[in-house]
């Protein structure tokens, strides 16, 4: 057989599985549910690429969010007053490590924001963050890059006092402006009166500004001074910090680095990416995507099965036509390639136009930020989609294969069929 005819013989099957598909004026509905069958699987794709799309992009938004105050890699030492000493040196060390772009040190302490009023005073738990603004020293984090370039206000106020940047959430809880004083009580730091009772270590700061990271337990909770007044509150020397924060190059390079810094310090050292720290906030987030995967994609299941009760359809109203091929030379596999066919177009199509559809609403709701949220509670106030290749050519193997295997009951169905026996259907 020539490769003429061979060519041939496939636009004959081409044409039967089309045929096949279409509607006689006796037989309209077999068009009807072949195009019920094609929206399944147009819908499904279109609502999985969505849906992906827009959980992705609130997964990478509050991976962003996170990232603007914690480092990609944080570094602390063993001990029993959970303070690293010689800071300088293990900044050194850090910087040597290949991947790591920045390091400093910081201070974290547990404090109450003392707030005095005509009314009385009052106090909020806060983390109180010492950040070096030493400019010859690479920001590990957003937040500290933009107190260095000036975005955010840190320096020293006419008043003399030390300087404190608030979260914006805390700030209009108590009620707290620019230029404020609030007095910060550390625990950590404790005196002894003249009755030997302990009692906390009280200094007053002045508020130069706020913040906003979008995330909520962030803007209650966390504010910021320089290293050296956070050193002074809580009693420590200036070579002593509560750990190192480095920068990566790149955040998803950070378990990995860390694991060389750790072995590169050694004991007592203690090494932690920002991936391990929020472990299990994105795992919740990775298993709450793929619930919504599996379950979305049952729509295409469903669209799978229309594919099937279809082409059952057409093999037991085109019985007769079956035997009279086969009759006339056409093998099995002939038959079984025109039913493969049927099925084939139907998913493909299918497939193309969700992928369509899903690509073009998705820009859609990014572009145009049609749906709204509330800010105050996810953090932004629209839907963000974030498309991934990977995501978008799984979703399409998947129906393209759901799509085939839906075909194989039904055209090994029809190429079985006896020509004598086909012939005699009616």
């Amino acid at each position: 057989m020539g490769v003429t005819e061979r060519d041939e013989v496939k636009q004959l099957h081409w044409y039967i599985a089309r045929h096949y598909l279409g509607s006689t004026q006796k037989r309209g509905f077999l068009s009807l549910i072949t195009w019920i069958a094609l929206g399944g699987v147009t819908v499904g794709v279109t609502a999985l690429i969505v849906v992906i799309a827009v959980m992705t992009g609130m997964q990478e938004d509050l991976r962003d969010k996170i990232l603007e105050s914690t480092p990609h890699v944080i570094v602390l030492e063993q001990s029993a007053s959970l303070r690293l000493g010689d800071w300088r040196e293990v900044v050194d060390s850090v910087l040597a490590v290949e991947g790591i772009v920045g390091a400093a040190p910081f201070v974290l302490s547990q404090v109450s924001v003392v707030r005095r009023s005509v009314s009385g005073q009052y106090s909020q738990p806060a983390n109180l963050y010492g950040v070096s603004i030493d400019t010859t020293l690479a920001a590990p984090t957003d937040m500290e890059r933009q107190i260095i370039e000036g975005a955010l206000n840190l320096d020293t106020p006419e008043s003399g006092l030390p300087p404190l940047l608030m979260g914006i959430g805390l700030a209009d809880r108590m009620q707290v402006f620019e230029g404020d004083s609030v007095v910060l009580m550390s625990l950590e730091n404790l005196n002894s009166d003249i009755f030997g009772a302990l009692t906390p270590t009280l200094r007053e700061f002045e508020v130069t500004g706020t913040f906003a990271t979008g995330l909520y337990d962030y803007d209650i909770g966390n504010v910021y001074t320089n290293l050296e007044s956070a050193q002074e509150l809580i009693g420590l020397e200036t070579n002593t910090a509560s750990g190192i924060g480095a920068r990566t190059a790149d955040p998803g390079i950070a378990l990995q680095v860390a694991d060389e810094v750790s072995a590169r310090l050694g004991y007592p050292y203690y090494v932690e990416s920002w991936a391990t720290t929020n472990r299990a906030l994105f795992s919740a987030l990775e298993l709450e995507k793929l619930a919504m995967y599996l379950i979305l994609f049952l729509i295409v299941v469903v669209a799978a099965f229309n594919i099937v009760s279809t082409l059952v359809m057409v093999v037991a109203d085109r019985t007769r036509e079956i035997g009279i091929l086969k009759a006339m030379g056409m093998s099995q596999g002939g038959v079984l390639r025109v039913f493969v066919l049927q099925g084939a177009w139907i998913g493909l199509i299918g497939t193309a136009l969700g992928t369509f559809g899903g690509l073009a609403l998705s820009f859609i709701i990014e572009r145009y930020e049609i749906i709204r949220i509330p800010a105050e509670v996810y953090g932004v106030d629209h839907l963000p989609v974030s498309l991934r290749i990977s995501d978008v050519l799984m979703i399409i193997g998947g129906s393209v294969a759901i799509s085939f295997l839906a075909t194989l009951y039904p055209a090994m169905q029809a190429s079985g069929l006896e020509p004598v026996d086909a012939i005699r259907h009616e």
